[in-house]
């Protein structure tokens, strides 16, 4: 099984539920999935005040490409902050964060297989 077809819809209509850890103002809107590969488009929140140090450092075993939509995250491992209009592509088994958000966040991601 792929992904869903899907015409443009807003993404409104999808909610943020809690993601997966111990932060409960980390949350994310799945738009897409494959359930079978785990390959996901979603969107991102990061609460105001949000600290996802309880998660720890993260790592996956995916593909992981994120672009900020609006704010700002810093990453508490290398002190330095990414703001709206930045973009990431990470490897499998890329480090990054923990991270925090002071004044909120929201981005879009793509996670997928190699």
């Amino acid at each position: 099984m792929a992904k869903p077809e899907r015409e443009f819809f807003a993404t409104s209509t999808v909610d943020f539920t809690p993601c997966a850890g111990d932060v409960v103002t980390l949350t994310e809107s799945i738009l897409a999935t494959d359930p079978e590969t785990g390959v996901a488009t979603s969107l991102m929140r990061f609460a105001p005040g949000t600290d996802t140090t309880p998660n720890g450092v993260q790592t996956h075993e995916f593909w992981e490409e994120v672009y900020i939509v609006e704010g700002s995250i810093t990453d508490l491992r290398l002190n330095e902050t990414f703001t709206a209009g930045m973009y990431a592509c990470r490897p499998p088994g890329m480090a990054h964060g923990p991270w925090r958000s002071d004044g909120g966040c929201l981005t879009f991601q793509v996670c997928y297989r190699a």
